[in-house]
């Protein structure tokens, strides 16, 4: 079943009908002001940070979902009836219904009784507000008199201490009105600089800023007694719950149509410049902005100048292969997706509630992978804030959060594979921009000293060389990768933190997945110095990557795939010999990405590759993906941790865990397999699985972090949408490995491994200032690359000068 289509021209997905399995969601912002919008106009708004800058109060978890957003309601004055344009709160039956999900925009759009809504919205760049732009088109015979409400609840700013501290939070809640437009001041007078607003383009028939006294005792927002009523009570908040709502009263004649503006913002005065009379809010400074954002032209001229930027990010890669749904996700959502995460890390979704996570070490450090061609200096930017949180012996706070970038306490370090994703992520910056300078930046870390981001580095894979267990293998820590592998934590406690409870000491838990990782991670840093003049520094990386792939190999290898890692007394995990979690997939992806088993490597075995890949198809591989592990635990394992406290198919204990395939599509095309590679790829493509909407349930046009595995009751329904390593990985596996486009140091690299019943394809790749147009075909000859239309030796396109248009031809042999 669909419930709704793309619009690949416009770059929307079309919903046409409101009751999706879960609400469907985009987010407005690029930059420092953000929100979430469901298709029904649920969600809320932030600054920077979604737990310590909070603007509007979301319910999760709530009965009915979705609860708490950016609503309006039309109240025909005549009859009485009112509604909700966008069908939530009041879930009114509509005469036809339509949103929107565009890049960094939404629009809904429905019609009841002759009454035709728009409502716009979004952000415009570099401000911080966002626009709500509704337009009625009164569609009947005769003239219509309509009320129009609006609706935000304000959160009181700590998101955290807002959902609990309630013996404060009810006295504290302060508001002032002035022109027509609602301040949100509670404790502007103490600590706070910043405040919210709220306001509209047209005068005002009243207006409400007490929650009770526009929604009415015992009320919910599906029937407001203000609108009810047809009239707001003139409420200031205080204490209580401070609200936002306008009441407009709009006369339409016969095809008339209005438009009327509302903004929600945030405005920071500065310290010496906060009041302009006691407890009196200065609003000198703000007062021209609220002004010009509520003129049309203003409004109309940001939203082009939104859609232009994004059209303009997105021509970094454009591809047109034989597949629609490749074609959808890399042109558009894909790399819409991989900015979102970029923004927002895993902090705040329909899943996620912007209060318990911060900005991820290793999670931003993956997400520079899907962005660094999109926002290279924004990149730059989080490298740095990254390595800040780096402590003098190489590891890392595993969070931080955006608005203070310091370390989060709470979670604390000693996730030991989280220095490694450093180096990654900075190569990949590297290779896109070439920009070798940033090495040399000195950055403190986050306990003591500072040394430049190549120090950084060095820290990095010394944190893992200090760290190393009785087979050779790094210790886990806390965990690896896989957060709820916890091999030191023996939790028995209900409720217990299985990432922050204070380990059993004097365990030697190793983990096979670290080891492959820090040999990918090495060669990449040798790299990184042969290209900087560090020839003695690349020789000892290349050297500890030979070392440890040798180790993996030996201690490593299962007999037909590879361990996943050793438990707290020794004992392997991801063996033959166990009953349950026999095989896990993520040693199998990243220790081949790290060129362990394969024919071009050292080890004596260079079948490994070939052979645990095969492994994964029989064992792992189902339509919906590749799941995390077989056979799924049935019980609690307490030397595991929480991987077991999960049923069977769920989560870590053996769903389809989204963010690890993409590890296998690489490792698939690494060893030629293109048909693997293509056929993983579309198995948890999101577009390719629209059809299955019913089953799949999250959005179709994000990835999700999971999907049900084999052993769930509900196999193939996905969860946790949009914050997800996924999205980087997957760019990265279709257009640098399938595809074969991948920028590398000394230039762009075509060498495409394409399942064998594609033709080719032909693809735009912006990189470094200039333009390459590449077709790639196959021919009954031999293979070979073309430059200008001269043959190349191997498959690495030299560097052209910025500003110049190549032309590139990659000629593959048929199969």
């Amino acid at each position: 079943m669909r419930y709704g289509h793309f619009d690949d021209d416009s770059r929307e997905y079309v919903i046409t009908r409101p009751d999706t399995p879960v609400p469907w969601i985009n987010y407005l912002g690029t930059d420092g002001y953000f929100g979430i919008i469901s298709n029904t106009a649920g969600g809320y708004s932030w600054h920077r940070d979604a737990r310590l800058r909070r603007l509007t109060r979301y319910r999760y978890n709530n009965v009915p979902g979705d609860c708490g957003g950016r609503y309006l309601y039309l109240r025909d004055d005549r009859t009485g009836v009112y509604w909700s344009p966008s069908w939530q709160p009041t879930r009114t039956g509509l005469d036809d219904y339509e949103c929107r999900h565009g890049l960094s925009y939404t629009t809904i759009s429905s019609a009841k009784a002759g009454i035709r809504a728009r409502t716009l919205y979004f952000v415009p760049q570099g401000e911080t507000l966002e626009v709500w732009r509704l337009t009625l088109t009164n569609e009947r015979a005769r003239p219509a008199d309509i009320s129009v409400f609006s609706s935000v609840e304000f959160a009181l700013w700590d998101a955290q201490d807002d959902t609990t501290n309630f013996q404060r939070n009810y006295s504290t809640g302060e508001v002032e009105v002035d022109g027509g437009v609602i301040y949100h001041k509670t404790e502007y007078r103490e600590r706070r600089d910043h405040f919210a607003y709220f306001a509209c383009s047209e005068p005002l028939a009243g207006f409400d800023t007490q929650r009770e006294a526009f929604l009415g005792p015992y009320r919910g927002f599906d029937s407001p007694q203000a609108v009810e009523l047809g009239r707001a009570s003139g409420s200031i908040a205080h204490g209580w719950a401070p609200y936002g709502a306008h009441h407009v009263r709009v006369t339409l004649e016969p095809g008339a149509t209005k438009e009327v503006i509302f903004l929600l913002g945030y405005w920071e005065n500065p310290r010496a410049a906060k009041f302009a009379a006691p407890g009196v809010i200065n609003k000198a400074l703000v007062r021209p902005v609220i002004e010009r954002w509520l003129r049309p032209q203003a409004v109309a001229a940001a939203f082009d100048s939104l859609k232009a930027s994004w059209a303009g990010l997105l021509g970094v890669l454009r591809v047109d292969t034989p597949d629609a749904d490749t074609n959808r996700m890399v042109n558009i959502w894909n790399a819409y997706q991989c900015l979102v995460t970029f923004n927002m890390s895993r902090s705040v979704s329909s899943f996620e509630t912007g209060i318990s996570r911060g900005m991820g070490f290793r999670d931003s450090c993956q997400d520079l992978l899907g962005s660094v061609q999109l926002a290279p200096e924004r990149a730059r930017e989080r490298i740095i804030d990254l390595a800040s949180t780096q402590f003098a012996n190489g590891g890392a706070y595993h969070q931080y959060q955006p608005l203070t970038k310091t370390g989060n306490d709470a979670i604390g370090s000693g996730f030991n594979d989280d220095p490694l994703w450093l180096v990654l992520g900075v190569a990949a910056y590297l290779k896109e921009t070439g920009d070798f300078s940033v090495l040399d930046q000195e950055i403190p870390f986050s306990d003591e000293g500072a040394a430049s981001l190549y120090g950084h580095l060095e820290r990095s894979l010394r944190y893992t060389l200090d760290r190393i267990g009785p087979h050779g293998l790094p210790l886990i820590g806390r965990a690896d990768w896989n957060d709820c592998l916890n091999l030191n934590c023996f939790s028995q406690t209900p409720g217990e933190s299985f990432q922050t409870t204070q380990n059993i000491p004097g365990g030697v838990a190793e983990s096979v997945f670290i080891a492959g990782l820090f040999t990918l991670a090495a060669r990449e840093l040798a790299a990184i110095a042969a290209a900087h003049g560090r020839g003695e520094d690349a020789d000892s990386y290349r050297a500890d990557a030979e070392k440890m792939a040798a180790v993996v190999a030996e201690h490593g290898w299962d007999g037909e795939w590879f361990l996943r890692a050793y438990d707290h007394f020794g004992n392997p995990v991801g063996s033959a010999r166990d009953t349950e979690g026999q095989i896990f997939a993520e040693p199998q992806g990243i220790c081949v990405m790290g060129g362990i088993g394969l024919a071009n490597g050292t080890e004596a075995d260079a079948s490994l590759a070939t052979r645990t890949l095969t492994s994964v198809r029989e064992r792992l591989a189902t339509p919906h993906g590749i799941m995390l592990l077989q056979p799924a635990f049935a019980s609690y394992r307490v030397e595991l941790g929480e991987i077991s406290s999960y049923p069977p198919g769920y989560k870590e204990n053996g769903s389809v865990f989204c963010h690890t395939n993409p590890w296998l599509m690489i490792a698939s095309a690494m060893v030629g397999d293109g048909d693997a590679a293509f056929d993983y790829y579309k198995r948890i493509n999101p577009s390719a699985r629209e059809p299955i909407s019913e089953l799949h349930r999250c959005e179709p046009y994000v990835y999700a972090q999971m999907i049900a595995g084999r052993d769930a009751p509900t196999h193939g329904e996905a969860k946790n949408s949009w914050l997800t390593g996924t999205a980087a990985w997957n760019l990265v596996a279709i257009t640098q490995w399938i595809l074969g486009i991948r920028p590398e140091l000394a230039g762009l690299r075509v060498e495409p491994v394409l399942p064998a019943h594609w033709a080719g394809y032909t693809a735009t790749r912006r990189f470094r200032g200039a333009t390459y147009e590449i077709t790639v075909r196959r021919a009954s000859a031999g293979g070979y690359l073309a430059v200008d239309g001269q043959r190349v030796h191997g498959t690495l396109v030299p560097l052209a000068a910025p500003g110049s248009s190549v032309r590139v031809d990659a000629v593959l042999p048929s199969r």
